[in-house]
């Protein structure tokens, strides 16, 4: 078993790293947050997470790197739930960094995981329902400073999901999206949902 791969980085793609290791050239998928901490960098260490199919015409082996022990362990969660595959679990892991995914978890919060592409409500409730518990006890949740009791005031739920889904369609992601606009909420409940939006453009970073 592969624990990780560490070696010149020979070629990289937002969704592909080959990283040569004693003359072997080793292709990884990863996500867009691996991509982002990897890009630019000649010498890298990545974790590995192996997935061998078999059966069919031909046997299929595939790695993934991450370029972090949470980011692969929140994957391998992920790909426990029904209904979500290797591609899927990427896709959110591409969306959300790792913390922002905890967050999102441990607050169930379905709605920013239903800006992902491919997941639809019942699979980000699945989602929320099965790992919610699993992040906490696994150590996932505590390693990036996520609590499982978060103090969310309470705020005007319409607006709060219409100004982020304003962001998000401006190209901001959910997860930091959300907490501004929360933060704005809360000290200004009456806001319409333009002026949540033009207050939030000036605060997210």
């Amino acid at each position: 078993m592969i624990e990780y791969i560490r070696g010149e980085l020979a070629d990289l793609t937002p969704a592909l790293a080959v990283v040569e290791a004693h003359g072997v050239g080793y292709a990884l998928n990863i996500s867009l947050n691996t991509y982002s901490a990897i890009q630019g960098k000649a010498q890298v260490k990545l974790y590995v997470h192996e997935a061998i199919m078999t059966g069919g015409r031909d046997d299929n082996y595939t790695l993934y790197g991450f370029a972090n022990k949470q980011e692969r362990s929140l994957y391998r969660l992920l790909i426990t739930v029904s209904g979500v595959g290797a591609n899927t679990a990427r896709m959110i892991l591409s969306s959300l960094t790792p913390a922002e995914l905890c967050n999102v978890i441990a607050n169930g919060d379905e709605k920013i995981l239903k800006t992902v592409k491919g997941i639809g409500l019942r699979t980000a409730q699945r989602i929320i329902v099965d790992l919610k518990d699993k992040i906490m006890q696994s150590g996932i949740a505590d390693e990036l400073h996520v609590s499982s009791q978060p103090n969310t005031p309470t705020v005007n739920t319409a607006i709060k999901d219409e100004a982020v889904s304003a962001l998000t369609m401006l190209g901001f992601s959910p997860a930091p999206s959300a907490k501004v606009v929360v933060s704005i909420l809360a000290e200004q409940p009456d806001l319409p949902v333009e002026q949540v939006v033009k207050l939030a453009l000036k605060m997210i970073k």
